[in-house]
């Protein structure tokens, strides 16, 4: 595998296993507790006027949330992280945080859909001027600064499509221009990228995917370095948005096994693409830990590991509803990172700088922790499908 940030203490799942944690604090308990509340007692008028205790309102945080948010700094070699809803929360709240009235934003081309409509929908209303840039722009996103340019917003790789950004590159541009940098890392996770090591200020994922792993919750976490915490926290208490109890304790107690689920995702997710690469009926397989891969040696450089979400271009002329409606085992939805693996077909039409066509239908697959050769059958299944259906006077209902 290629190289990156090595463990500064334990290995990744012996740390997994026990960060965000104190036995000694529960009377002995492995787990902490899930604690539902809203109001905290203070003991007495002074100590409630000079709010100096550790807990004070459930918006502020309680022992779960605390756990949880820990683990994931230790993770991300963070100074502080907030726990939200969702995914979209994670990616909303920084933004809030850090534009206004006048400024302007540089969000990568091929940013996750619902991003883009955040950006387009409420940060434009706000008189906040958002332009979107290549993703493999590099160190030429020098160009695209101004002087009001307050937010760089990256996502690598890219969403669908898995172009690798320059990260490096692009922070140091930025803050020469006193610009923050924001990236979403949910495909990564902090076992195989460190954004904060590579110069980004905030690290936001989507925590319902890779860290819950189960397809039944909602959760984003956003961490931070030192200069940029206070005012990301500020945000996050004016806003009123904390995840939800039990939602956090399920994060926490999925994080014990990301390690060993990520590496067989990563696993069977490499051996598919690299196997897709030569079956008929397919024009590409976007990957980055592909040598194939126009950005493999960026991955190589700066990546640890790679997801078990990659996307396939099938061939011109294919018939994608018979491909998505053959399948048995890929499940259809949204999402990914869980043990279910699922397929969709990608709209790139929202596009405007980064080039979004394709020799023939777009198709995002998340593998899951099924059998690697139950899921080949099943792709060639779809493949077979397709092919039949591009035939002329082909009956579809037949599939």
């Amino acid at each position: 595998m290629p190289g990156g940030q090595s463990p500064t203490q334990a290995g990744i799942n012996t740390r997994l296993a026990h960060i965000g944690y104190e036995p000694g604090s529960y009377f002995g308990f492995v787990n902490p507790p899930v604690v539902h509340a809203s109001t905290v007692l203070f003991p007495n008028a002074r100590t409630m006027a000079a709010r100096d205790q550790k807990y004070i309102y459930a918006t502020h945080g309680t022992p779960t949330t605390e756990a949880l948010s820990g683990a994931i700094d230790e993770l991300e070699g963070s100074a502080g992280t907030v726990l939200v809803p969702s995914g979209q929360a994670a990616v909303a709240l920084p933004l809030l945080a850090f534009l206004s009235a006048g400024d302007h934003a540089l969000i990568t081309d091929s940013v996750y859909a619902p991003t883009r409509q955040f950006a387009d929908l409420v940060l434009r209303r706000m008189g906040i001027e958002v332009e979107y840039y290549e993703p493999r722009i590099g160190a030429g996103i020098k160009r695209l600064l101004r002087s009001n340019t307050k937010v760089v917003f990256t996502e690598s790789p890219a969403s669908n499509t898995f172009e690798v950004q320059d990260i490096s590159a692009i922070a140091r541009v930025a803050h020469a221009g006193d610009a923050v940098v924001m990236m979403d890392n949910s495909w990564a996770t902090p076992l195989f990228f460190r954004p904060l090591d590579h110069g980004v200020d905030i690290s936001i994922h989507a925590a319902t995917k890779y860290p819950g792993g189960h397809s039944d919750l909602l959760l984003g976490t956003v961490s931070t370095n030192a200069a940029t915490w206070p005012r990301l926290w500020e945000m996050f208490l004016t806003l009123g948005i904390p995840a939800a109890p039990d939602d956090t304790y399920q994060v926490l107690r999925g994080l014990r096994t990301m390690g060993v689920r990520l590496a067989h995702h990563q696993k069977s997710a490499i051996e598919i693409a690299s196997w897709l690469e030569h079956q008929p009926g397919i024009a590409r397989v976007l990957n980055p830990a592909l040598p194939s891969h126009p950005d493999h040696a960026v991955w190589m450089r700066d990546f640890s590991g790679a997801s078990g979400v990659f996307s396939i271009v099938l061939a011109a002329g294919s018939q994608s509803h018979a491909f998505l409606d053959a399948l048995e085992i890929f499940g259809l939805g949204f999402s990914w990172g869980s043990y279910g693996s699922l397929a969709m077909q990608v709209d790139l039409s929202d596009r405007t700088v980064a080039d979004g066509v394709f020799e023939g239908p777009l198709i995002r697959l998340q593998i899951g922790l099924e059998d690697i050769e139950d899921l080949k059958r099943d792709l060639a299944r779809g493949l077979r499908a397709t092919t039949r259906a591009g035939r002329p006077g082909f009956d579809q209902s037949v599939l």
